[in-house]
């Protein structure tokens, strides 16, 4: 679990979560990324309610360095990208790892158990009477790596550009147009056309914009501005599933 920064709307819901997999049983434990105060409004409100929980609870801080690795396991790797906001903001990109080659099945019968692995990790195959036989004749292309990126509260800042280069989706905030972007650089957020340049420049798949100010009653003006420098815009709603690869488009 991923904690962007430590305004309300952003992280008060986590200790109803949290309490809520106790109460329901959980026994596996759950990891908390966040900023290091985070730990401290934990411990206070477990202590103060009296919660011992039943399963393990992992709290780690997130540095604040673009590029910094906050997570890897096999198939991912969550790096974090400070943003530009009124208190420290976290936004994180989601990158897979390469995957291995799939062995054609016309050819796996010349591959050796134990030559496997190597062949799938793109060597090529090596017989014993010395013959050498291209990876090119025993594999396929494996299916493109994927990469979401998650910028929440930010100003327009265009060096996010060179770690979002790429990804097939970004969040990027919109919440505001550009008739109030003077109140959007003294909030510290962005407006949908700056979202938009954000996902130009970084040749992103998709952009999906999200949190809107509650002053407009529908999303349509922030993708309209948006769209104009960026077409293939979406906007974020509740609920609502959005692919990551291959790359959607509007």
């Amino acid at each position: 679990m991923l904690i962007s920064h430590l305004h309300g709307d952003h992280y008060l819901g986590l200790m109803g979560l949290i309490s809520s997999m106790h109460l329901m049983g959980r026994r596996t434990e759950l990891h908390v990324y966040g900023p290091p105060e985070l730990g401290d409004i934990v411990h206070m409100q477990l202590k103060a309610s009296g919660t011992w929980l039943r399963y393990p609870l992992h709290l780690h801080h997130t540095r604040p360095e673009r590029g910094a690795e906050v997570f890897t396991d096999d198939r991912v790797q969550v790096t974090a990208l400070a943003l530009k906001h009124r208190i420290p903001c976290t936004g994180f990109v989601f990158r897979e790892h390469p995957r291995p080659r799939p062995l054609l099945r016309d050819q796996v019968h010349r591959i050796p158990h134990f030559q496997r692995n190597a062949v799938k990790a793109g060597e090529d195959l090596h017989l014993e009477d010395g013959t050498v036989v291209p990876n090119a004749e025993l594999t396929q292309d494996p299916p493109a790596q994927r990469a979401y990126a998650y910028c929440s509260d930010t100003a327009y800042d265009p060096g996010l550009v060179q770690y979002l280069r790429g990804v097939d989706l970004l969040y990027h905030e919109a919440t505001f147009t550009e008739q109030l972007s003077a109140r959007a650089r003294e909030t510290m957020h962005a407006t949908g056309r700056q979202a938009g340049l954000i996902a130009r420049e970084a040749g992103v798949g998709t952009l999906l914009l999200g949190h809107f100010s509650s002053r407009y009653k529908s999303e349509e003006p922030l993708l309209r501005e948006a769209r104009e420098v960026f077409p293939n815009t979406l906007a974020a709603s509740e609920g609502a599933l959005f692919p990551v690869g291959p790359r959607s488009m509007v």
